[in-house]
């Protein structure tokens, strides 16, 4: 068994716990009898399912976000709660340097003989690597690193006494046919060691059917059943032509037989003026509950219009059919539904941790350490907050979020077309340079930061456009108070607007309709969703200031 290493830092920011956030809900409590999809709204890519016992856990993608790859759990596949994140300590995840899309890609989660394996990939860091843990929750092990699989998405799966685990690749002989000609390949795996056995073997060439040069397969997993193996991966790209495809065979190391009617997951082919589409819809894992029935989980993506979406890659789930020892999703039709009946009459609960439904959920930092849900760009290395008195105190600190750095910047994800973030926050400063406010953020050189600061020696609060190493100023107004100032940014399907509250103050707008197609994947490019953030800066400065939160809240306004 790969060892669990328990090394726990001393940087305090970095060890997060679970707490029981204030939540004020708009709906009743009452159980339901369907569940909304997406079942985890914003960014939540790649998601990976196994069971056991009687719970399920799933995993995700997190990129250059820290602490990497949250982990949920559930009984009855309906009502989902974060559990922890796997990759929470600094020696475990190196991101600095990296963009915002590298970093950790498609984590897969097993269980097998009582420990849970995780394997997956940081791009641009080391590569492929193992961490194991006895208990979901973790603490997880440190990575081991898996030299030989070159590639991404890797996947464990075991068969009886041995372990294998497969992975997309380069082409045969590093030659490809055609722009995005991959490969699937396996290695025989040592468990105990964390090392392959023997050499890869290819188990599919290029996709579904390779005279129609598919591109990028990926995400491979495998499943046994009814004396066949089952290799599915996402075919096709992430984006709108995202498809997943099914093989089989009857031995684990092939020849796999293509499915004749594959792709068995796919949004592609509908009209995309279509209302509310779902689209991008792949990069699949499927599980059997404990009634011998099959779901299957999978990201897709929420448009605002055309193929502009900012809530990033989602989760979604949909039931898993079985024709003829094939699976196929059962989506009622062609169309991915916004909701399905529960699993096995199961009951959900709207206060299910903030995964659809209106709702107002308020963190007042009642606790001492943050859940599990807040995210850092990249690794911190220092101690820059503290939380007390129902105050999360925040460093203005030289780094950038136009840098490749570790910024005093803690976020939250946008799950909301129709939504808002809003916070309290106390600041001063006598420097121009020293600036501290909400920011919703794509990259680095694709966001917008709302701040208070300074300019001609009085208060102002501002509003800044990213522009590649650089911030152009879009609005500025004075403010009165010195110190205290409320923000709020609104989501509003293709714009942005943004207000702000003096002393005692209604909202009063400092910016409205403001495009955000701009922090789309579409325009933005990479994988990742956009972030609401508490964000101070001193551009590169030295600073002894700081910035304090009172609160942050959220509403979410979307219809559904």
């Amino acid at each position: 068994m790969i060892k669990n290493i328990i090394t726990i830092s001393l940087v305090g920011i970095v060890t997060l716990s679970c707490v029981t956030n204030k939540r004020i809900d708009k709906v009743s409590v009452n159980e339901i009898n369907e569940y909304s999809n997406p079942i985890l709204q914003g960014f939540y890519p790649d998601p990976s399912i196994c069971k056991a016992g009687s719970n399920y856990y799933m995993v995700h993608s997190t990129f250059a976000y820290f602490p990497g790859i949250p982990i949920f759990e559930s009984n009855d596949l309906v009502n989902w709660t974060q559990i922890g994140n796997v990759l929470d300590r600094p020696e475990q995840l190196d991101l600095e340097g990296l963009d915002v899309s590298r970093g950790v890609f498609a984590p897969a989660i097993s269980y097998h003989k009582g420990i849970y394996y995780l394997v997956g990939t940081i791009v641009k860091g080391g590569n492929n690597f193992i961490v194991s843990a006895t208990d979901p929750a973790g603490p997880w092990s440190n990575p081991i690193w898996i030299p030989e699989v070159k590639g991404i998405d890797p996947s464990l799966f075991f068969d009886n006494e041995k372990t294998f685990i497969v992975y997309n690749s380069v082409p045969p002989d590093g030659k490809p046919m055609y722009k995005g000609h991959r490969t699937i390949r396996m290695y025989e795996f040592d468990i105990e060691k964390g090392k392959v056995l023997g050499a890869p073997i290819i188990l599919v060439n290029g996709g579904s059917d390779i005279s129609k040069k598919p591109n990028w397969i990926e995400g491979p997993h495998i499943y046994k059943r009814n004396k066949y193996y089952y290799l599915m991966a996402a075919e096709g790209g992430t984006y709108e032509n995202h498809s997943e495809v099914v093989f089989r065979s009857k031995n684990v190391t092939g020849p796999y037989t293509s499915y004749e009617n594959n792709p068995i997951l796919t949004q592609r082919h509908l009209d995309p003026n279509r209302p509310s589409p779902i689209v991008s819809t792949g990069h699949a894992d499927i599980v059997e509950d404990n009634y011998g029935n099959w779901w299957g989980v999978f990201l897709g993506c929420r448009p605002y219009e055309g193929n502009y979406y900012n809530t990033g890659r989602e989760t979604f789930m949909a039931p898993v059919k079985w024709v003829n020892n094939w699976p196929i999703f059962d989506l009622g039709g062609d169309i991915v539904k916004r909701s399905y009946p529960t699993p096995n009459n199961a009951k959900k609960q709207k206060r299910s941790f903030k995964n659809s439904g209106k709702y107002i959920y308020k963190e007042e930092f009642e606790k001492s350490k943050l859940g599990y849900e807040w995210l850092f760009l990249r690794t911190p290395r220092e101690k820059w907050y503290t939380i007390s008195n129902g105050t999360i105190s925040i460093k203005t600190r030289p780094e950038s979020a136009s840098k490749k750095q570790n910024p005093s910047f803690i976020g939250y994800r946008q799950q909301h077309i129709n939504g808002s973030v809003s916070a309290e926050m106390d600041f001063n400063t006598l420097k121009e340079n020293e600036k501290s406010g909400l920011v919703i953020f794509q990259n680095e050189t694709h966001y917008y930061y709302m701040c208070k600061s300074i300019s001609n020696d009085r208060p102002v609060v501002q509003l800044f456009q990213s522009k590649k190493d650089t911030l152009e100023l879009l609005i500025e107004k004075p403010v009165i108070s010195k110190s205290s100032l409320q923000l709020k940014i609104e989501a509003n399907g293709a714009h942005y607007n943004f207000y702000y509250a003096d002393e005692n103050e209604n909202w009063k707008p400092l910016q409205l309709d403001v495009d955000a197609s701009f922090l789309s994947t579409q325009e933005a490019g990479g994988f990742v969703g956009a972030i609401y953030g508490m964000y101070t800066t001193s551009l590169g400065e030295k600073s002894d200031n700081t910035a304090r939160f009172n609160w942050f809240e959220i509403e979410n306004l979307d219809s559904y």
